[in-house]
């Protein structure tokens, strides 16, 4: 019996250790620009810290009932309207811009959706930015990297990709 409740426990431990592994989304060190661009692009670090960071504070992480779940501290950002500026996005009239979308993709294919105006046209765009430092550690040594947050968001959690992989622009049906 002694035995049996040893395996059990060893059991439910090796369960528990594999669901955390698999929740556990992969840093990313790049992302893509795909879609409706002149040419695909790839940001490195590197190339990321390029753009102006802006300092951001801290910021409460809360989850979609508006609960705290943790808070971000000391952030540096980039705002990602000035990352997308620079994919020089293809359209034939710039009103058609209004029937563009720009998909977040993690490397865990988590997505967020955001739509060009609610970027470009929207208080929202000025908040909407590429964590480049958190917690005192730049963003290189951040385990949740590339990161991007929606400052503006009531339920920040909601909008909190973590590995960002790709950004796809493209314009709707």
């Amino acid at each position: 019996m002694k035995h049996l409740i040893i395996s059990i426990f060893i059991c439910c431990i090796v369960t528990s250790v594999a669901h955390a592994q698999h929740d556990a989304i992969a840093p990313t060190d790049e992302f893509n620009i795909t879609g409706a661009v002149k040419h695909t692009l790839k940001f490195s670090l590197k190339n990321l810290l390029t753009f102006h960071q802006d300092s951001l504070g801290d910021l409460v992480i809360k989850n979609k009932r508006g609960e705290d779940k943790s808070t971000a501290k000391n952030m540096k950002g980039v705002l990602l309207k000035t990352i997308l500026d620079s994919a020089h996005v293809y359209t034939e009239k710039p009103k058609e811009l209004s029937e563009y979308i720009i998909t977040l993709i993690a490397s865990d294919n988590y997505k967020n959706v955001y739509s060009w105006n609610e970027l470009f046209n929207t208080e929202i765009g000025n908040h909407v930015y590429i964590i480049t430092e958190m917690d005192g550690k730049p963003i290189t040594e951040m385990p949740d990297r590339i990161l991007v947050l929606s400052l503006s968001d009531f339920n920040s959690g909601r909008r909190h990709l973590k590995g960002l992989a790709t950004i796809t622009i493209k314009k709707i049906d």
